[in-house]
């Protein structure tokens, strides 16, 4: 059994937890959260006994192994680092950190406390995406790869009626490209690696952070593509596009409803079953990665991360998206 405790009192922790629990090792035990107000409705919530508002007192508890972090992400990199130090093992929201500097002081940090530590992608673990990657050779060479995730935010009404929530805030690293780009780019990289060149535009809004954006890259032999908004929304399909075919993706995140369309127009179903709360796959391969006493996942790896960060790093110096993380 791992016993978790979790930063981050929002809708994605609800979530992580609604999949973990499915786990038959998952337990949930504590919750941090920098106000006793939030702490205490999060712990009735879940039926919570343990809740701390100060961190390193969290971090060093005897009542959690583990700990799911889902603060904004310029808290990632010290909270991580803070619990690793505590001995505990660590999976974070994607995006990882704020920048390369703090994702491989989080990897330095794994590597000393002998901790587990994983970037909590779940696009990457879910079945789907292996069927997807399997099916790559039916369509090649692969020459094209186009992914969609254009998701119109609530906090959007907020930011032009003059409240700026944190979803548009640069102090905490967010943005459309970290929040929702991410998702795009993290499946190029696992599929093809690190790109040989990023090029990003951009719709920058007043409080310095991108509404929404275009990210190219260019490979060898496959360009790039990914799309992304938190001020839009998008109907259209993601693809990656081969010789013989495409590989045709509805809703990405997710890796749901995927099919091969064939050049003389006959499809090939690859999609296949896969839980509704999709956040149980990455809450299970962590686990196991736990169990296994490893420190680095097999599939969400180090490397994954720190070349998902530097292609970020990229796209923010194109487009001028500058954190104040970045001068620390």
């Amino acid at each position: 059994m791992i016993r978790f405790g979790v930063i981050g009192t929002n809708w994605i922790t609800d979530r992580f937890i609604d999949g973990a629990s499915q786990i038959e090792d998952f337990t949930l035990t504590a919750v941090y959260s920098r106000t006793e107000e939030k702490a205490t409705a999060f712990a009735e919530k879940h039926n919570l006994e343990h809740t701390y508002t100060d961190l390193e007192q969290f971090a060093n508890s005897e009542q959690f192994d583990a700990v799911y972090i889902a603060s904004p992400t310029a808290f990632h990199s010290e909270q991580a680092i803070t619990c690793m130090n505590g001995g505990k093992h660590v999976i974070v929201e994607k995006p990882f950190a704020s920048n390369e500097r703090e994702v491989q002081a989080m990897v330095d940090a794994a590597k000393q406390n002998q901790t587990a530590l994983m970037e909590a992608m779940k696009t990457t673990h879910v079945p789907n995406f292996k069927r997807l990657q399997e099916s790559l050779d039916k369509i090649g060479p692969v020459r094209r790869y186009v992914a969609n995730f254009c998701q119109y935010s609530s906090r959007y009404d907020k930011y032009k009626e003059g409240i700026v929530l944190n979803a548009f805030k640069p102090e905490l690293s967010n943005g459309s490209l970290m929040d929702i780009g991410v998702y795009c780019l993290y499946p190029m990289v696992a599929l093809f690696g690190a790109p040989h060149q990023v090029k990003a535009t951009a719709y920058m809004l007043d409080s310095g952070v991108d509404g929404e954006g275009t990210v190219t890259v260019d490979y060898p032999s496959v360009n790039g593509v990914a799309m992304f908004s938190k001020i839009t929304n998008s109907t259209l399909p993601s693809e990656i596009q081969g010789e013989k075919g495409s590989i045709v993706i509805g809703k990405f995140s997710d890796m749901e409803d995927v099919k091969i369309v064939y050049h003389d127009g006959s499809e090939e179903r690859i999609d296949g079953e896969q839980v509704e709360k999709t956040m149980y796959y990455e809450a299970k391969s962590f686990i196991e990665t736990i169990q296994n006493q490893l420190l680095e996942n097999e599939v969400n790896t180090w490397d994954k991360s720190l070349e998902v960060i530097r292609v970020l790093d990229t796209a923010r110096d194109d487009i001028g998206l500058r954190f104040p993380a970045d001068q620390q």
